[in-house]
């Protein structure tokens, strides 16, 4: 089991976009990196819910750092033009030293504040899932060093070529959100046949395990090894002796970050770490390779602290 963190980049934005706060961010990074974490994670949103830009953010994390991978949980790759976002993700990924994993979804038009993220991009909502097939196929043959000339949908590109390339081998790989509950069986053809692995943010473990296992199935018709597909989950937890006291911090948290405490029991646990320990055990059973755990909770300092202290030892 692999462990990562979620940065609190849109807390800064939350709590008056003090750039100080980037400190903070910084600070929790190399003590993931110092505490032999695998990977740190930031999120990402236009306008919907305003937060730093993702990869400027991770360029930044990437200076401070030496060991620890650069994640996106989950990058919108289809607000952005295809070309911009390789040159983008192929020169974080070679300054890093080959340390870029976008993990990138769809992204949804389910209220009035993403339906306007989507206009304020001047991308069709209606389109999303086909324009971001393309961006996928673009950016992978971009990063890797490739030129591509094409007539799509959405993009026409004649003898489209960027430097630098990615320093990963195949260019930056991409974990490809896929849902269970969502109940489209194109997002699990789109990771089996576009990603490196799976991430997953709001499926129960036997949700995840089902899921998994489509995506199993389109890789082996594509010729795929299911075994080579990294296998992502994103939890969100608040750590605390009190559970009540954790539930209700995790509340407000949420609550402000999304305007509702959206999925319920589907994220969590909240209060004593062994509650911790035990859904990232389902998790892992489940098939889950890769723990990316964000803190509900105001002080990420401490939360991380615990989560060293009380959580790892007992899943390493």
């Amino acid at each position: 089991m692999k462990f990562g963190v979620l940065l609190p980049t849109r807390r800064i934005v939350m709590e008056g976009a003090d750039p100080r706060g980037f400190d903070e961010v910084i600070g929790l990074a190399r003590t993931a990196e110092d505490a032999a974490l695998d990977s740190v994670w930031v999120g990402d949103s236009l306008t919907a819910k305003p937060r730093l830009e993702p990869l400027t953010a991770l360029a930044a994390i990437a200076s401070h750092t030496r060991r620890v991978r650069l994640g996106t949980a989950v990058l919108l790759a289809a607000l952005r033009h295809p070309v911009h976002l390789a040159h983008q993700a192929a020169t974080l990924d070679f300054v890093s030293g080959g340390r870029l994993v976008l993990g990138v979804g769809v992204g949804g038009a389910f209220n009035e504040a993403q339906r306007q993220e989507w206009r304020i991009a001047g991308v069709d909502a209606r389109t999303r899932g086909s324009r971001f097939d393309e961006v996928l196929e673009i950016v992978s043959a971009l990063t890797r060093g490739e030129t591509v000339t094409r007539a799509g949908r959405h993009f026409h590109l004649d003898g489209a070529a960027i430097a630098p390339k990615s320093p990963q081998t195949g260019g930056v790989p991409f974990l490809v959100a896929s849902h269970w509950r969502a109940n489209r069986d194109s997002q699990f053809q789109r990771a089996a046949r576009l990603g490196s692995g799976v991430i997953s943010i709001s499926d129960y473990p036997r949700e995840y395990a089902k899921a998994l296992a489509r995506v199993d199935l389109h890789a082996r018709a594509l010729g795929r090894s299911p075994d080579s597909l990294e296998r992502s989950f994103y939890m969100t937890v608040n750590l605390g002796a009190d559970p009540s006291e954790s539930a209700d911090e995790a509340d407000r948290f949420l609550k402000m970050y999304y305007g509702a405490n959206i999925w319920g029991s589907r994220w969590g646990p909240y209060g004593p770490s062994d509650l911790t320990v035990q859904r990232i055990r389902s998790y892992q059973n489940a098939g889950a390779s890769t723990m990316i755990v964000r803190f509900a909770s105001f002080d990420q300092q401490t939360q991380l602290a615990r989560f060293l202290e009380e959580v790892v030892p007992h899943l390493r």
